[in-house]
């Protein structure tokens, strides 16, 4: 069973748009976030003075739902923020519209240690594909002693955990299936399968849900185009940002299958890549056994709780 994690947030300024930053018990990280506007501020902290790993953060501007990241490291934050500020024409970026540093209480941290992790970092990013990297490929750095890439490893984790409470998801690990086969899911794993039939397109697709994410299945079905005008929750973008992934890729059949599982924010977000058009996933998807929708079963789920 996961035990649960304390995690210390301070607001600096006292409001939640402003300075914040972040601790987990018994780890000797630090975290500071804050939005572009603020950087004035925030380079004042003594944070931006120490050895450290940092995230700028910015919508794509081509339209992507993903947001665009770059992942650095410096001996001084506080110093590399200001160049990254400068205009583009200037050797700075004008994408990032928040950045969060990760330095430590107790200023172990060499420039060694951040070099290495921010390979980690880089590596990872782009393995997940939540984001869109603007680093490009990561630098494989391997000149530090195994204690310390054990200590990194660590500390790569104790980021994962804090960056999605913060609103940054680009590390967050992607959950798996409890069961590999759709016709006949393991007896024994204790989850739900749902499904979602549109036998006029021949359209059968299969999901679960883990972890607070909405997963379809591998080798489901879905509609060979976004078939609506509506851009409706920018579930349009999402579609094709899939076909581009190849996440989504035409078949044999002449329709397009999901090549391999994929981890939806909602039911209905994945109901409408499936679908081609908006579509309300409360209803959409079905349980597998029962045929309650998804509303009914977690309705279940719910008075079973409470009762």
């Amino acid at each position: 069973m996961t035990q649960g994690r304390s995690i210390r947030l301070f607001l600096v300024d006292g409001t939640p748009n402003g300075l914040l930053t972040a601790e987990i018990m018994n780890w000797t990280g630090h975290v500071l976030t804050g939005p572009r506007t603020k950087l004035t501020e925030l380079v004042q902290r003594p944070e931006c003075g120490r050895t450290g790993i940092y995230f700028l953060v910015g919508p794509d501007l081509e339209g992507s739902p993903r947001p665009q990241v770059y992942i650095g490291e410096s001996d001084d934050v506080g110093t590399r923020l200001k160049q990254h500020n400068r205009p583009e024409d200037k050797g700075g970026k004008d994408f990032w519209e928040k950045v969060c540093l990760v330095t430590s209480k107790d200023q172990n941290l060499t420039k060694a240690h951040v070099k290495y992790l921010e390979s980690l970092l880089i590596q990872s990013a782009s393995e997940l594909g939540r984001c869109k990297l603007v680093n490009g490929t990561a630098h494989e750095y391997i000149n530090l002693p195994e204690s310390d890439r054990a200590d990194m490893a660590f500390y790569l984790e104790q980021i994962r955990t804090v960056l999605p409470v913060l609103g940054l998801d680009f590390l967050r690990q992607r959950q798996s299936p409890l069961t590999q086969s759709k016709e006949q899911p393991a007896q024994q794993a204790p989850t739900t399968t749902f499904e979602l039939n549109i036998s006029k397109y021949k359209i059968a697709a299969w999901a679960q849900e883990v972890d607070g994410e909405f997963i379809v299945l591998a080798g489901s079905k879905a509609r060979e185009r976004w078939a609506s005008s509506t851009d409706y929750a920018s579930y349009k973008p999402l579609y094709q940002q899939l076909t581009e992934e190849g996440v989504l890729v035409a078949d044999e059949a002449g329709g397009v299958s999901f090549t391999r599982d994929h981890a939806f924010s909602s039911p209905s977000a994945a109901a409408a890549v499936v679908s081609g058009r908006p579509a309300n996933g409360r209803t959409a998807w079905v349980e597998k056994i029962t045929r309650k929708t998804y509303g009914e079963w977690q309705d279940q789920q719910v008075n079973a709780a409470l009762s």
